[in-house]
């Protein structure tokens, strides 16, 4: 593990009416006992601008803020994002790309997944896995800070789905000791991993309470709308419709999870700004139905407020043009439910995140109770500690945790991924806290990210200049 800051290429590229150039530093290690040397690396870009006297909009060599995105989905293997266009034709500039355009140096790991084995055909990549590489690169960053482009103490992730959850997991849990054993086993830097500020869309976090958030949101609604991936022989994805009905097995399972949830709710302690506890009923209605009620309608007023025509959701009541109330269930049957019950710890053991919590040797695990107890392949459970490291809710709260002092989290309206509650909680804890969290469900988006990337740069680089506090990011 080293860097050698001439070891480098110079790059131009063109998207659209856009043309950049940088400095790119690829291929740095960032482990010296590497698991899989192919996916704990990490590139390094530049804008080259900066090593020649210039700033971009006030920023320099020295002051530049660290975007650090993963290209993690499905906890699959992750790429190092590279500047380009969003999709191959698009002419559109992706998120590396905007990064370098905006005077941000951009950090990109790749990070291990589910699915990899090595020779031995060991896994190397189920839990804690994932979220110890993220770990890891910034460690680096920390550790070569003073040879890096950019301001290391200004380090921003950024995630979608499964890399959201990674993003807001870095964020709160920088220095945690639960994961120094696993750090140390890579050969990890010998520096800290905390961070200033993560971006996360749409995060599939809190899995071990996900399946009765999941069931508490979609309640009732018994018909399923999904895209279903399968890997082919090559271990690419691909992606089939599904349409139909869940068994009247699921359907009991829905109702045994969605009982579940109050009692976890409550258990968190949660208050809104205003400090009113968020709490339900055994009947899951209470004030933190009306919470998340809010955040729906919120991002209602807001599309309504950009002329959306919204006369179509009739689950919506709207009175001279604001969006007043809601009728929750109905809203749940109207954005449809994708996944059947257990939505995330499969009894079959079926689940992508079934694989992640897999060993070295077993490829599946259960992570809850319920589950565990319905299996039907007898499977075994994960360890509480390896579950608990692959969820921020568990550390926001921990005083041996850093929390990141910003978050930008955006949950699409229309997501069906996971329940709209997961990022709800996540916000309030992290307020809680002292945490500084602009939060938005925007209006009819679906499970999705990197979609406002104007907005996210142009709030974050007007406050983030150097030796300035930003109010939000």
């Amino acid at each position: 593990m080293n860097f050698d800051k001439n070891a480098y290429t110079v790059e131009s590229l063109t998207v659209g009416v856009h043309t950049i150039r940088y400095r790119q530093f690829a291929d740095l290690l960032y482990a010296d006992l590497p698991a899989n040397a192919a996916y704990q690396r990490m590139h390094i870009y530049a804008p080259e601008g900066f090593y020649e006297g210039e700033s971009i909009n006030g920023y320099t060599l020295a002051t530049a803020p660290v975007f650090m995105p993963n290209q993690v989905g499905g906890y699959m293997p992750g790429e190092p994002a590279a500047p380009g266009e969003t999709q191959e034709g698009s002419g559109i500039p992706n998120t590396v790309f905007c990064a370098l355009e905006h005077g941000y140096v951009v950090a990109a790991p790749a990070i291990r997944g589910r699915v990899q084995q090595d020779e031995n055909k060991t896994y190397t990549g189920k839990a804690p896995a994932c979220i110890v590489d993220y770990k890891a690169a910034v460690r680096y960053l920390h550790a070569f800070a003073k040879d890096l482009p950019g301001d290391e103490e200004k380090i921003i992730t950024n995630g979608t789905s499964a890399g959201g959850a990674l993003s807001s997991l870095v964020g709160s849990s920088g220095n945690h000791p639960d994961y120094e054993p696993y750090l140390k086993a890579i050969g990890a830097a010998d520096a800290g991993d905390e961070i200033f500020a993560a971006s996360c869309y749409c995060p599939i976090i809190n899995l071990e309470h996900a399946d009765a958030a999941y069931e508490w949101q979609f309640l009732g609604v018994n018909e399923f709308r999904r895209m279903q991936m399968n890997l082919t022989e090559g271990g690419r994805p691909e992606f089939s419709a599904v349409d139909g009905d869940m068994t009247p097995e699921q359907v009991q399972t829905s109702k045994d999870e969605a009982a579940l949830f109050p009692e976890y709710v409550n258990s968190l302690g949660l208050k809104d700004e205003q400090g009113r506890a968020l709490t339900l009923a055994a009947d899951g209605t209470g004030t933190f139905l009306e919470y998340v009620k809010a955040i729906v309608l919120e991002s209602a007023q807001k599309a309504l407020d950009r002329k959306t025509d919204l006369s179509g959701e009739t689950w919506l009541t709207v009175e001279d043009g604001r969006a007043v109330g809601m009728d929750f269930p109905a809203y749940a049957r109207a954005i449809t439910r994708m996944k059947t019950a257990p939505a995330f710890d499969g009894l079959e053991l079926e689940t992508a995140e079934n694989d992640l919590f897999g060993s070295e040797n077993v490829n599946c695990r259960h992570f809850t109770k319920y589950s565990l107890e319905h299996s039907k392949k007898r499977g075994e459970m994960a360890p509480e500690q390896v579950v608990r490291m692959l969820n921020p809710m568990s550390y926001v709260d921990a005083a041996d945790a850093q929390k990141a002092k910003y978050f930008r989290i955006r949950h699409g309206e229309c997501d069906r991924d996971t329940s709209l509650a997961i990022s709800a909680m996540l916000v309030a804890k992290l307020r809680a806290q002292g945490c500084s969290v602009d939060y938005h469900a925007p209006w009819g988006v679906p499970h999705a990210g990197d979609y406002d990337l104007d907005e996210l740069f142009a709030v974050s680089y007007t406050h983030l200049r150097a030796h300035e506090t930003p109010e939000h990011l």
